[in-house]
């Protein structure tokens, strides 16, 4: 009798104010999506647009159809406030007036 294999992975998000980390069992070949879909995530964070959200697994960028292996963690990373480079340029512009 052949069985399929089963996997386990995580699914995290994080927000300021909350954070979740939760563990889903599935079938190998699993996908980023059905993982986040089993784990229940979206309604417990409505916030969450998987047409906005970026994803990844283990802080790598990755695409909703990516199969899992188990052991990963699918990350759901928030949209940026503002821009990293921006944010810098100004930061450093404030620093350059402060000091004259």
């Amino acid at each position: 009798m052949v069985t399929e294999q089963t996997i386990n992975v995580e699914v995290a998000y994080a927000r300021e104010r909350a954070q979740a980390l939760i563990p889903v069992t599935g079938q190998a070949g699993m996908t980023l999506a059905d993982a986040i879909e089993r784990s229940g995530i979206l309604s417990r964070f409505p916030e969450i647009d998987l047409d906005v959200n970026k994803v990844g697994v283990f802080g790598k960028l990755a695409k909703l159809d990516q199969a899992l292996a188990s052991g990963d963690r699918v990350e759901i990373y928030p949209p940026l406030i503002a821009d990293p480079k921006q944010a810098r340029k100004q930061r450093a512009t404030g620093a350059k007036a402060n000091a004259a």
